[in-house]
């Protein structure tokens, strides 16, 4: 299925050509992984792992390094996370993560995108629950048997192993991401990942057709407009 990954690849998409926020976003996220959990990657599994996606979605070093060398400043700003919840246009399933050093206007914008786009916010719980919390990678191959063979013989944790269209997707529980891609890297040290990282997985899909397909297009694309918000996950798949 991909899920996941066609879920990212459609985001990227309509990010694409706003590098300004996309620049922004990694550098408020890398500045508070540093800031809460050191600064030093090999030491703060969690920064490696951002600095590494970063680098993945071509955001410039010189944005990297001036993230950290603010958190080891001391100062600088101070972010809470916030997370909402609901159902987006087609009555697909969304959540949004933010971070936000103004929580009362995080929830105002956020709100607004989904009143004004034919969505429901709910409280807190009211999605959540129907996604997985899981780490995942896809790269090209077609033997979804022998990946899963190589991850149980390294003890990893995994939640599913699928294949389709020539891409292999492995999910694993979020705390098990480590050990998997070390594991996937050893026994094949050529491998490319076109996606690696945790995110939420939805647990079913729910097609969104017809007049929907746009309005959905437009929720999501105010969503990201909010320069508060990090992530948007949902469980749509469009249909033409």
């Amino acid at each position: 299925m991909g899920r996941a990954y066609q879920n990212r690849k459609e985001s990227m998409a309509k990010t694409a050509g706003q590098k300004t926020r996309l620049y922004s976003r990694y550098g408020k996220e890398i500045y508070v992984c540093a800031k809460n959990g050191g600064f030093d990657p090999d030491g703060n599994l969690a920064l490696r792992r951002l600095i590494e996606r970063a680098k993945k979605d071509q955001v410039p070093t010189h944005v990297i390094e001036r993230a950290i060398e603010k958190a080891q400043g001391g100062g600088g700003e101070d972010y809470d996370t916030a997370r909402y919840e609901g159902f987006g246009p087609g009555g697909c399933m969304v959540i949004v993560d933010c971070l936000t050093d103004n929580n009362k206007r995080t929830f105002t914008e956020v709100r607004q995108a989904f009143v004004k786009n034919d969505a429901k916010l709910g409280g807190p719980g009211t999605t959540a629950h129907m996604f997985d919390h899981q780490a995942v990678f896809v790269f090209a191959g077609d033997d979804d048997e022998a990946v899963l063979e190589i991850l149980m013989m390294a003890d990893v944790d995994v939640s599913d192993v699928e294949v389709e269209d020539g891409l292999v997707s492995v999910y694993a529980p979020h705390t098990e991401f480590y050990k998997a891609k070390t594991a996937l890297n050893e026994a094949m040290p050529e491998v490319e990942f076109k996606m690696e990282e945790i995110t939420f997985v939805p647990q079913t899909m729910t097609e969104v057709t017809g007049e929907d397909v746009a309005v959905f297009e437009k929720f999501v694309a105010a969503l990201e407009d909010c320069d508060d918000v990090q992530n948007v996950y949902h469980n749509a798949e469009l249909k033409d």
